[in-house]
Parts: structure tokens; sequence; C-alpha cells
């Protein structure tokens, strides 16, 4: 198998994105990000929004289009009511992520199974998978951005800009800032060139890196042609949302400096193997290449080191340094799969002992999760939870068994067994948690009454209602509704306090919608997922 797996890297690479998560992915709650694009999608769709973007009618310039117009597309084929079919767009830039992360492993002249490796690692890795569905835009702008690096690694590989090349390395280039704006310049282009000086000395005559800075110029101005047209469409809102967006970069969530520097722990499984690449002295003498690891390893701290210097900081900014992480991460797996059966130290040998022997206890014992379940598992969830826990018993034994014979290949495709079958198989286990108020509120635009919103509403409820939810409050006040009878959604405010509404109409309160999947008493349970909802009749 694991030959055959190699014979086809690309095609491995993407089949195992497709069965990991292609059709179960959609067990996972909408996050807010990710609502926020779907609510803009469904806006182009309905309204016509293609340029000007609209979230719940709204201007929505916060981001710009382009990974909302791949959405848009997958929506009017299947719908936008499938979640999963509108998931698969991401899935497909994830996957896209370790294809790239393959061919230039190759280009950095490694072999064939170590680059598959380091495609492997960085589609496993936490957060790179955590990212494409909590931070949609995210996903496409390091996608393109890694796409455009490929490219760009072979102009400065050469004397000479070949045509295709240049013209792929300026379109994918535009394709990430028309996703993201300048931050995967900032934190994947940039320091991937500095790395790139450090490892392998910049080389060629004057006029070429003339032409590349041309090309690099080119690509900003065309991804960012969109930023533009609508500073010139319509300055008050974009001006206000820009300077907005820019006040936060010092203002808010302001962490520490050093806030990143545990920034291996969001590889996941990876976070021992992780911590031992970046010990560079003990790795440089064991790597394959050691320019290639150089260039890894000075790319991921560079990648830090800029993303801590900007005073708002949250860990979803860290995905794009997984992706250098996992080339990294990958010379010291290659070097266990070459030495392991040679090493005797226990100071090399306990730490994989333990990394590995502790993925298979949890594989062994995952059965024990129906204990700790608050529903019991009955139909085809209870077919998949055998199945999951059966397979994946299979896996710890199989695990400990190529530990024991310091086999490190054999286990390192095994643990990808691993995250393949609780992609495939648990994953879906899931939605014994969606509770039933989130159907009830897609339920009410097929009822005669509008609904509109009196406060704040989370893209999570406007999306899963189906349609905008208005809002009555204006700044002189509130604005009175057309309709005898309409629904009004809350999530502060009781509308029988408010006088003007009260003196107006009959308030009746009907229910209340929760969209937390937690406990109330979960650090993670979100109070602006709690609506009431009211029926409001003319006096």
């Amino acid at each position: 198998m694991i030959k055959l797996i190699e014979k086809y890297p690309i095609l491995s690479l993407l089949l195992f994105v497709i069965v990991m998560l292609g059709f179960t992915i959609d067990a996972i709650p909408v996050s807010i990000m990710e609502a926020r694009n779907f609510i803009s999608a469904r806006e182009m769709l309905t309204d016509n929004n293609w340029v000007l973007t609209t979230m719940n009618g709204e201007a929505r310039y916060e981001k710009p289009p382009l990974p909302t117009w791949i959405t848009a597309v997958f929506g009017y084929v299947f719908g936008m009511s499938s979640v999963l079919a509108l998931r698969w767009p991401a899935l497909l830039f994830l996957a896209s992520i370790g294809v790239s992360i393959y061919l230039l492993s190759k280009k950095i002249e490694l072999s064939r199974s170590h680059s598959l490796i380091n495609g492997f690692i960085v589609l496993t890795s936490f957060y790179v998978i955590g990212i494409t569905i909590e931070a949609s835009w995210d996903i496409y702008t390091h996608g393109f951005m890694l796409m455009a690096l490929f490219q760009l690694f072979q102009l400065l590989q050469k004397a000479k800009t070949p045509i295709i090349h240049s013209l792929l390395f300026v379109l994918f280039l535009a394709g990430s800032v028309l996703s993201k704006g300048p931050v995967s310049l900032y934190v994947l282009f940039l320091p991937f060139v500095i790395a790139y000086g450090i490892a392998f000395k910049f080389k060629g005559s004057p006029l070429h890196f003339l032409k590349l800075i041309s090309l690099l110029v080119f690509g900003i101005v065309l991804g960012g042609w969109w930023y533009f047209y609508v500073r010139l469409t319509d300055p008050v809102t974009f001006s206000a949302i820009a300077e907005r967006e820019t006040s936060n970069w010092s203002s808010y969530n302001v962490r520490p400096f050093y806030y990143y520097w545990s920034f291996a722990v969001q590889s996941g499984l990876w976070t021992i193997p992780a911590f031992i690449s970046l010990f560079y002295p003990y790795l440089k003498s064991r790597v394959s290449n050691l320019k290639a690891y150089k260039f890894s390893f000075f790319w991921t701290i560079l990648s830090v080191i800029l993303l801590s210097i900007i005073p708002e900081k949250k860990s979803r900014y860290l995905m794009p340094v997984l992706i250098p992480l996992a080339i990294n991460i990958g010379f010291y797996i290659e070097y266990l799969i070459r030495e392991f059966k040679n090493l005797n130290s226990k100071k090399e040998t306990i730490p994989v002992y333990f990394q590995f022997g502790l993925i298979a206890t949890i594989a062994s014992l995952f059965w024990a999760v129906w204990f700790f379940s608050s529903q019991l598992l009955t139909g085809i969830l209870l077919v998949r939870f055998i199945i999951a826990a059966l397979a994946l018993i299979i896996i710890g034994i199989l695990i400990f068994k190529n530990l024991k014979g310091k086999n490190i290949k054999n286990v390192f495709y095994l643990v990808i067994a691993f995250m393949l079958s609780l992609g495939l198989f648990a994953l879906p286990i899931s939605k014994i948690h969606v509770q039933a108020n989130h159907k009830a509120v897609a339920q009410l635009k097929s009822q005669n009454l509008k609904l509109y919103s009196l406060d704040y509403i989370a893209p999570e409820v406007i999306y899963n209602h189906g349609e905008k939810i208005p809002s009555i409050t204006v700044k002189e006040g509130y604005l009175i509704p057309k309709e005898n009878q309409f629904y009004l959604l809350t999530n502060k405010a009781n509308p029988e306090s408010i006088e003007s509404l009260s003196n107006l109409y009959t308030i009746e309160f009907l229910e209340t919608y929760d969209f937390n999947f937690t406990d109330k008493n979960s650090r993670s349970y979100k109070s602006r997922l709690l609506n009431q909802l009211y029926k409001l009749s003319r006096k």
C-alpha cells in the first residue's frame, strides 16, 4: 500500500483530503467567519452584489471577494443550504497546500518519499485543518500564495524568467491578494524570500531581479483592483471600514511579543516532532539536505518573528507558519525512518516512543468515548461509531507492533490512516449534538411573517435563517416595519421594555433559540448565539 501511495503522490494527497473530510465535514458547526462568507455569497446570488459585497444587506468590505465568488459558484450549483458543498472549495485549497508542499519539496531536491511525507504532515496539522473551517479567507490566500511561491522558487533558480512561470506567479499572487489583501505577502512571501537568500543565495543578473520585482508589483496591482474600485465607488464606507480594520492591528486583541512562541503546539499530532525539528544544532548533522533544512528552518522562524511584531494576535493567524514547519518536521521524520533502528540513545528514542505510543493509545481507547457521550448512539451513528472504534483499535495495535519493530515508515503512514479514520468515521458522530433550534429558525422564513432583528444577531443565525434579517434599530430610534405582524429576534434587549414599541404593538414572547453546541457552564459557550424570538402585532 505504501509503495502504491508513493507511486502516485499527488493523487494520494488529493484523495486523502477528499476521503478524510469530503463527505463528513458538514458535521462541524458553521463558524462565525465561515457564516459571513456564506451570507455574502448568498447575497451575490440573490442581490447580484458581486463587487460591492454585502452581508445581511449592509456593505461588507473587510475582506476581498475572491473566496466568496468561489463559494457562490458552488452555492449556485449545489444550493446555499448545503454546508458540505459550500466547504468543498476550501477543502480543495487545503489539498492544494499539500500538493504545493510536495512539489516545492521536490524542487529543493528532496526525494519523492520525503516530499510526500512533508505533504501529509501539513495536511494533518491541527490548525491547517482547523483554519479551513474557522476562517474561510485564510485557506484561500495562503493556498494561492504557496502556489505562487512554487513558481517563484523556479524563477529564482533560473537566470531567466520563463513566460509560463512568470504568468502563473503573477496570477497566483494576484489570487492571494484578492483573497485577503497583503496578509500572505507579509507572513509567507517575505520570510520565504529571506530564507531563500540565507540558504541558497541569490543568483542572477540585476536585470533578472528587476524583472522579478516587476512581476511582484504587477501581481499586487492585479490583485488589488477590487480595493481601488470600491474606494472610488463607495469611498465613505470603504474609508470607515479600512480605518477600523487598520486600528485593530494596534488596539484589538493585543498580546505580548512572545504570544506565538508556542506555535509548534498548533501542529497537533506533530507537536513533539515539531519541537525537535526546530532544535537546529541537533538536527543539522542528521538531515539528508542541509541547505533545504536551513531554508525551511529560517522560513519558519522568520514567519513567527514577523507575526510577533504585529500587536494584534490571534491563534488562527499562526496557520501559515505551519506550512514551512511541515517541511521542517519532515526532515526529522525522514531521519527517523532512515536511522531509528540504529539508535540506542534513550534521549533520542524516548520522545519517539512517547509521540507515537500516545497516538496508538488514543486510537486503541477511542471506544471509551461511548461512556462519555451525553446521548445514546443509535441507527447509522451507532454503526459509524462501531466502524470507527474497530478501525482505530486495529490502527492502534499496528502502530504499537511497528513501533516495537522500529519500522517508523509504517508507523508514520498508520498515523495518517488514524487521521483518515477520524475524519471519515468518527467526525459524523458529532452530529448528535446538532440542536433542533437550528432547523426551527430556518423554518421561520417558510411562514408568512417577516423576521426582523432588534440588536446584534450572529452571522451563524443569519446564515441558518436562509435570508437577510433586517434590523429595525437605526440611529434615530426604531424603523417601523410596514407589516402589521412580524417576528422580532433579539440577543439582549427585551422589546416589552421599549416604550415606543410596546405602545404600537402587542408583544408576545415565543421561544428561545440557543445556537451553542456546549453547555452554558462551558468556557466556549457564547452568549451572542443565544436569541429570543417575539411576535409583534400592531394594536
